[in-house]
């Protein structure tokens, strides 16, 4: 049943972009393989020859890393909650154009979403939105016969759902594979692959998750291969790519930063709060980068590059000065307190930085970017943009927000609702400046984050594909500083 080879199946690409082969990498629970099986299916398929469309169900910044080594196109991300599900097909034939072939990798267990807001946001969600089927990877190492349960109460909960297949994992010996084959013939399921227990991908973790593919880019891609590995000896790879080209066709259009742009119904505003001039210049906005800072989605420097930009990355932790001629500034998430020494050490930065902000220019930072404007993390100096001390701290915050802005702002008017997401082990002491940037709703109510002249610092992520708005508005405001 297992096979390498390449398949004779024509390629999709004179189809539609509508129709791309496509499947959903799901799994009961968390920790049971779906990004082995994800990553490793993208590098197998990319092995052969085809164009892998590489995409996450949810917020995480860390796995699509991971899925751009094996596919060499940019991971991205499908989050129905900070995006709205009427995005998450657009989004994805954004992602998918030139592709022969897409493989999402879901999210927690199949049908877990948004607390209290039933489906939203689950993989369940996002592969009915895509109408594409469904690949179930079950750990089988603790069961024989009760696989099948397990399957089926997955399988019939969800009528829509289409389950293509199921791959098992960490299956112990053939004669542990044989039983979990028999019990799940009663089913109706197809095995599409079975991965021995044995094998192992050297992926290590941290307190946030697996470690960044831009810190380990030499290990990390040994782990691709390995993965590949695995997943191409242990999987049917010419029924998984079938089971592919069986997705539904969309009739939705693909997603267009140029479009989103001029169809945004944000004007640019100056400072008197009067609709501000269109200028032809192109501001130079730089963007953080390299090992401190990796969080980005994709969509953010396509937008602000849309709505005339010029986006120039840097590196925190080697860059002694910032781009010549920049106007404004975007520093996203990351680890910066695992770097802290390093960045702190770059006193020539903190200090640009500094100025740049205090010149009015235009800052909008998220999260590690926050930590990096305050006036020190862990007791090292950082940018001292903020009067606020951040620390790490043992306690794990993380969830979905609904927030709306306070006031005015470099990156929204007061007023404007967003959705938002938390992932952090630390705290910024006070948690709010005398401007907050958002008013939260949830988990309890609470203002958070910083405005400060034309800083907007926040531990909130957002995705601006939601609001185009949000970059028509940072650029505008970029020419106009």
């Amino acid at each position: 049943m297992r096979s390498s080879s390449a398949s004779s199946a024509p390629s999709p690409s004179s189809s539609s972009a509508s129709s791309v082969p496509r499947l959903v990498v799901a799994a009961p629970a968390s920790r049971s393989g779906k990004t082995t099986v994800a990553t490793g299916l993208m590098a197998a398929f990319a092995a052969r020859g085809l164009a892998v469309s590489p995409h996450k169900v949810g917020p995480d910044y860390i796995d699509p890393g991971y899925h751009a080594l094996a596919t060499g196109r940019v991971g991205r991300n499908l989050d129905a909650y900070l995006c709205g599900p009427e995005r998450v097909g657009p989004l994805f034939l954004h992602g998918a154009r030139g592709c022969d072939i897409a493989v999402v990798e879901g999210v927690m267990g199949l049908y877990d979403g948004v607390a209290g807001q039933g489906e939203l946001a689950s993989t369940a969600h996002v592969a009915k939105l895509l109408r594409a089927p469904v690949v179930l990877v079950v750990d089988a190492s603790s069961q024989s016969r009760s696989v099948a349960a397990l399957v089926h109460g997955f399988v019939s909960w969800d009528p829509e759902v289409r389950v293509g297949g199921v791959i098992l994992n960490k299956v112990a010996t053939d004669r542990h594979e044989e039983l979990l084959r028999e019990a799940l013939e009663q089913v109706g399921v197809p095995v599409l692959g079975v991965l021995r227990r044995v094998a192992q991908v050297d992926t290590p973790s941290r307190h946030l998750g697996l470690v960044p593919v831009a810190e380990r880019r030499g290990a990390a891609v040994e782990a691709v291969e390995a993965m590949a590995a695995q997943v191409t000896a242990g999987c049917d790879l010419d029924a998984l790519e079938a089971l592919a080209r069986g997705a539904g066709t969309l009739s939705c259009a693909a997603w267009d930063a140029a479009e989103a742009v001029s169809s945004s119904a944000a004007r640019p505003a100056g400072r008197d709060g009067t609709p501000g001039p269109r200028r032809e210049d192109a501001p130079r906005i730089a963007v953080a980068g390299g090992e401190a800072f990796t969080f980005s989605y994709a969509e953010h420097a396509e937008l602000l590059a849309a709505a005339g930009a010029e986006v120039v990355p840097f590196d925190p932790l080697r860059d002694e000065d910032l781009p010549e001629g920049t106007r404004g500034l975007v520093i996203g998430g990351g680890f910066p307190e695992v770097y802290a020494s390093e960045l702190s050490a770059n006193e020539p930065l903190r200090k640009a930085v500094a100025v740049l902000a205090e010149s009015g220019a235009p800052v909008a930072a998220e999260c590690a970017g926050l930590l990096y404007l305050c006036r020190e993390l862990d007791g090292l100096p950082m940018c001292g943009v903020l009067d606020a001390g951040a620390r790490m701290t043992e306690r794990l915050t993380l969830g979905y927000r609904d927030a709306v802005a306070v006031g005015d702002s470099v990156l929204a008017a007061a007023g404007t609702r967003m959705r938002g997401h938390e992932f952090h082990r630390t705290v910024v002491e006070p948690g709010a400046g005398a401007e907050p940037a958002w008013g939260l709703r949830t988990p309890r109510p609470r203002v958070e984050g910083f405005v400060r002249g034309g800083v907007h610092a926040s531990y909130l992520h957002t995705h601006w594909a939601a609001k185009p708005g949000v970059a028509v508005r940072f650029v505008d405001r970029c020419r106009t500083s």
